[in-house]
């Protein structure tokens, strides 16, 4: 994937990029894997905000992605556009001709072969239990639980490295830095998920977000004192008398807000906070 930028006709234009589409093969999806969805705006079921800065945007199918592939050989036979994520998806049929959408590996093209299985050869694209990937391999789509479906490391261009196995555990390097501990029976993916330049795109203009359904973000010493912990004052430009906090006065920006009751953190081997430092 490369970068295109845009002749600035428009001053919204200026400086704006966007992405090329040649490595995607059609722009028709299989109509059997889309279903209908409703945008919540960050509402839940009683009509409640409970995510701020979203609603709106364009309407949009969303792709039935098999994160659960297992025991089945398959051909790649379109590279497709997903509205829903950063990463392109791959339609690809099994030997009863099924057809599935699964994450794009980079390099991915139409007519190869992937498998899925503990005797799956080691190549890109193929998912085997971490067990028989090679250590130092580059990984996506990572299992928590075995037989739960991929859940780590989905986003475009990222990649996850495993470092080490001891006894029931493997060791990954996730893409954040951290190294944590995952089940060796759990599956992945070999390789690393297209759509590298996705994070190098500039949006340009506000109305780019307002498509995908964000909604504008006021900082809060802009706003009045009854609206925000921060706001009040003369309108002037000057420092919060307080430490920063959200709209509801919790503590934020270095102050350890995860509940005492969470998952214990006895898988997480180094922190990513700790790789930072290095």
């Amino acid at each position: 994937m490369a970068i295109r930028t845009l002749r600035p006709t428009t001053p919204g234009q200026r400086g704006m990029t966007t992405q090329d589409f040649d490595g995607i093969t059609t722009r028709k999806p299989l109509k059997s894997l889309l279903v209908n969805q409703r945008s919540k705006a960050g509402r839940n079921n009683q009509g409640r905000i409970t995510t701020r800065h979203q609603g709106g945007g364009v309407r949009k199918h969303y792709r039935m992605i098999n994160f659960n592939l297992s025991d089945v050989k398959a051909v790649v036979e379109e590279i497709e556009y997903d509205p829903n994520r950063s990463a392109r998806i791959a339609r690809v049929k099994d030997e009863n001709g099924v057809y599935h959408y699964v994450l794009a590996a980079s390099g991915m093209r139409v007519g190869q072969k992937i498998e899925s299985g503990a005797e799956a050869p080691i190549q890109s694209g193929n998912r085997l239990p971490l067990k028989n990937i090679p250590a130092g391999s580059a990984i996506y789509g990572i299992e928590l639980q075995p037989g739960k479906g991929s859940q780590l490391v989905r986003s475009a261009g990222v990649g996850a490295q495993l470092v080490a196995k001891e006894d029931d555990y493997v060791q990954v390097r996730m893409p954040s830095g951290e190294i944590r501990k995952i089940n060796a029976n759990c599956m992945a993916h070999i390789g690393l998920i297209g759509n590298e330049q996705h994070q190098n795109i500039n949006v340009g203009k506000a109305g780019r977000n307002r498509h995908k359904g964000i909604r504008p973000s006021v900082r809060g010493v802009v706003m009045n004192a009854v609206d925000h912990p921060h706001g009040g004052g003369d309108g002037g430009r000057h420092r919060m008398a307080r430490a920063p906090t959200t709209p509801w006065g919790q503590k934020t920006l270095g102050y350890k807000t995860r509940s005492r009751k969470a998952t214990s953190t006895k898988f997480i081997v180094k922190t990513r906070h700790e790789a930072k430092r290095k």
